[in-house]
């Protein structure tokens, strides 16, 4: 605030700001505004950090400021990803935690301005959609819509990641034509999909034809995954469920190699890339949301590592070669590792993850911490910092670390985090019908007696790590893919007695021997 506000981000090495929401995605710096002076982006970001933070006052000064102040009518060709889930996501989280039963805000000073301002950008947006495809443009200036010549190429996560902030938007506004745009684009890339249910990672919105056919769990893809499990969990529709529950089985079994995560040819399953990034980190809190505990600690504890041997997570680390890549070596203050944590210290009480926390705070504090902020590394093999301290670092990174070792802001409530870590509460108005996952009798066991087909806990909608009564006694459910063999020895007379590997998510087959395994690679 002191010296970047009201412009987008701090740069905390020379004290003064960016006004840099126009430059997000706009890797070129292309079609940059001449007279824009910021949009007090990393105010809107901080909004909900300051509620769970517990400084009403600073919320309130911010609310009024930007109730009087914030316009979105500038000429500004803006990312339509990154300003859905960072503008539009910060007001409406904003928007819903100032109109909630804690009387945050004195009384009669807060009239819905920030969901007037969210309803403004909702339909300056919309242009975007008017494709062919119905799949939206990347970038779409503010003021005049979709420029002429604008580039057709877009990413899985940038049409395919919308449905949270957009959907939430239509919700508080009774007007359909949000949710409707971004359900549709959202239908339309499944619709794109492999055989094997894999997906690109950058498409043509005008053809609908995929351009980057490698993809795994990382940039350019990772929110699309994300989206799908948390709009079923916000809005309760089935077609949510079980769009996540193919693709994440497909992820699984074509990206997954041990505790890591490959990329993969999306029409092949064969393996492309053999990198960590740093985006995939967040693999293992959306795990946690499904219940697969085990295989998110194995992931998890494989990500703490590479941070503790570098001091900070780097953006690329090259598996095949251990070594890092050669041009992406920095740490931009990146949320997802904190996120993984946070989310499997509420999953399992485990002191060690807040031993993990701790590590992450003092390597923050030890290696970015200046006298005008925090910067992000430049290279992470000498400590040299940028100067840049991005808005997601105050919107996400800090409030994951803050809720993990003070969850107060939790207690007795029940919210999803958006990719951007901006709270949405889990209403009952908002859902078509109750998911079945929050049914009391799904959450201990599963009934399995007289089934004639054997499923997945992902299927049955049920915690993994749960005893499942089968004829042959209690067999444990140990991922969320697992189907346990038929016989708890093992042993078959044919395939159909065999189940899903926990590992791999490969189906077993029976052998001459007449044993389940992993016979057919």
């Amino acid at each position: 605030m002191k010296h970047a506000f009201p412009h987008d981000e701090l740069k905390p090495l020379t004290k003064s700001f960016t006004d840099s929401l126009s430059e997000l995605g706009n890797l070129k710096l292309q079609h940059l505004p001449r007279n824009y002076n910021g949009s007090a982006l990393t105010l809107i970001e901080s909004l909900s950090s300051l509620v769970i933070m517990g400084n009403n006052t600073e919320f309130e000064r911010a609310v009024t400021w930007l109730s009087e102040n914030l316009t979105f009518n500038i000429d500004a060709r803006i990312n339509l990803f990154e300003c859905n889930i960072r503008v539009l996501g910060g007001l409406i989280s904003a928007h819903i935690l100032a109109t909630d039963s804690t009387n945050r805000l004195v009384q009669g000073c807060y009239k819905n301005q920030l969901l007037n301002l969210a309803e403004d950008l909702g339909r300056r947006f919309l242009p975007a959609f008017d494709t062919p495809t119905g799949l939206p443009y990347a970038w779409v200036n503010l003021k005049y819509g979709v420029m002429e010549d604008e580039t057709p190429e877009t990413s899985t996560s940038g049409c395919g990641s919308l449905i949270l902030e957009m959907g939430a938007l239509s919700r508080l506004t009774s007007d359909p034509r949000y949710e409707s745009a971004a359900l549709r684009a959202l239908r339309k890339l499944w619709s794109m999909r492999s055989s094997l249910n894999l997906l690109g990672t950058t498409l043509d919105v005008t053809t609908g034809e995929w351009i980057e056919y490698s993809s795994g769990i990382g940039a350019g893809v990772d929110s699309f995954y994300e989206y799908l499990c948390k709009a079923y969990i916000l809005f309760g529709k089935e077609d949510y469920w079980r769009m996540f529950h193919s693709a994440y089985l497909a992820v699984q079994k074509y990206f997954r190699h041990g505790p890591w995560y490959h990329e993969a040819d999306m029409r092949t399953g064969k393996a492309t890339y053999w990198q960590l990034t740093s985006l995939q980190a967040f693999w293992p809190g959306l795990q946690v949301l499904v219940g697969d505990i085990g295989a998110a600690n194995s992931s998890h504890r494989e990500f703490f590592y590479v941070w503790k041997k570098f001091g900070v997570i780097p953006e690329r680390y090259l598996l095949d070669h251990q070594m890092l890549h050669p041009t992406e070596k920095y740490y931009p203050l990146r949320p997802e590792l904190a996120e993984s944590t946070f989310y499997l210290y509420q999953a399992t009480k485990d002191p060690w993850y807040i031993q993990v926390g701790e590590s992450i705070v003092n390597s923050l504090n030890l290696y970015t911490k200046v006298k005008g902020g925090f910067a992000s590394v430049r290279d992470v093999t000498t400590m040299q910092l940028e100067d840049h301290q991005h808005s997601f670092f105050l919107a996400e990174t800090c409030k994951y670390l803050y809720l993990l070792f003070d969850d107060s802001f939790l207690v007795d409530r029940n919210y999803i985090f958006t990719t951007e870590g901006h709270p949405l509460p889990i209403l009952s108005s908002w859902h078509e019908r109750l998911p079945e996952a929050y049914i009391p009798t799904n959450w201990t066991y599963a009934k399995s007696e007289q089934q004639t087909r054997r499923a997945s806990a992902m299927s049955r909608q049920v915690c993994p790590a749960i005893a499942l009564r089968s004829g042959y006694g209690v067999q444990q459910v140990e991922s969320a893919c697992h189907i346990p063999d038929s016989r708890a020895d093992h042993r078959c007379f044919s395939d159909e007695e065999c189940g899903i590997d926990s590992s791999t998510c490969r189906r077993r087959s029976c052998s001459m021997a007449g044993y389940c395994g992993l016979w057919i690679q």
